[in-house]
């Protein structure tokens, strides 16, 4: 059976049999959203600005690789930076948590596990994004937050909001959930302070573009190799993010040649995945290596990738940060 984000990509039969739910999904959302802006129900205002980077659609944008490269703005501009998570996919038994480089992805979810490895800032989560707030200012002191994946979490206010698009598959059939990808409406786009699209921009738009890096040992991660060295050779490609095809077509880019494995996004590997009767090189996203170290073999690499972004974003983020200071 077809997955239901395989029906999203025109206005199919599939689609159009499950438009009756979407249209109820976009009358609850937006009285939900109405209900903030009336003040029926309560946005928290923080002590300190709160950048949002999300989404409309469903599935991987980009976001997280966004809001690395956030942090390290930030953070050279004399900031200190704390990202908030919902920690999707995370099973902890209680809430706020507080995630490391070594937090278990199971509890805490494997976006933020990666975000404190890479970005090495402050992370914390939690359902209700300003409990997780609350605990970076409680513990860390930071004075700018940034909330991975919080467009639709009215109950956290903010002063910054940022799309990322795919530039790529952009808005599918343009129909809401579940009849096609979208949380929101397209015109939502138009109250958002920036719009970063995954690919080639348009007019008014920021362009992003994820590079593939360095490549390192599951096992050993001081065995650090890079991306040509599999050129010419045969690997099993692992991705279980929102869109598995960009990073295979990233990889044969590169010369290599695979055998794909497209998981879920969000994942949860066990050893049985992994099952293909050879010995052939594992090639994963870091995402997804988050997830696979426990039981990683020899012969398991994760491939770096770094967010590339039209720097005029970072400038006038932080111009609008600074307003925000001044005005209290």
């Amino acid at each position: 059976m077809k997955r239901l984000d395989f029906y999203w990509a025109d206005k199919n039969i599939v689609a159009v049999l499950l438009l009756p739910l979407a249209w109820l999904f976009a009358g609850l959302a937006a009285l939900r959203r109405a209900a903030y802006r009336i003040g029926v129900f309560k946005a928290t205002c923080l002590p300190v600005p709160v950048i949002v980077v999300g989404n409309i659609t469903v599935g991987g944008t980009g976001k997280t690789p966004l809001t690395m490269w956030l942090v390290q703005h930030l953070r050279a501009a004399g900031f200190t930076p704390g990202v908030v998570s919902r920690g999707y996919g995370g099973h902890a038994e209680t809430w706020p948590q507080w995630v490391t480089a070594d937090s278990d992805p199971t509890q805490v979810g494997d976006e933020p596990v990666l975000i404190a490895q890479r970005a090495a800032c402050p992370v914390a989560v939690a359902p209700q994004r300003v409990a997780a707030a609350r605990m970076l200012l409680e513990r860390a002191h930071c004075d700018v937050l940034i909330c991975d994946d919080g467009l639709q979490h009215y109950a956290l206010a903010r002063a910054v909001e940022i799309a990322v698009v795919d530039g790529a598959r952009k808005f599918g059939n343009g129909w809401r959930l579940p009849a096609g990808p979208l949380r929101e409406s397209v015109a939502r786009l138009r109250t958002v302070d920036f719009i970063v699209t995954h690919g080639a921009a348009e007019a008014a738009e920021f362009a992003m573009q994820l590079e593939l890096g360095s490549v390192y040992n599951l096992r050993d991660a001081a065995n650090v190799s890079d991306i040509t060295s599999f050129r010419g050779g045969v690997v099993h490609a692992i991705a279980g993010i929102g869109h598995p095809a960009r990073f295979f077509q990233q990889l044969r880019a590169a010369g290599v040649q695979l055998i794909e494995h497209p998981f879920p996004d969000h994942h949860v590997y066990t050893a049985s995945d992994f099952n293909f009767g050879d010995d052939l090189p594992v090639l994963m996203t870091e995402k997804d290596a988050v997830k696979c170290r426990a039981f990683a073999g020899a012969h398991y690499w994760a491939v770096t990738a770094q967010a590339r972004v039209d720097e005029r974003l970072a400038t006038l983020v932080i111009e609008k940060l600074k307003k925000v200071s001044v005005h209290g």
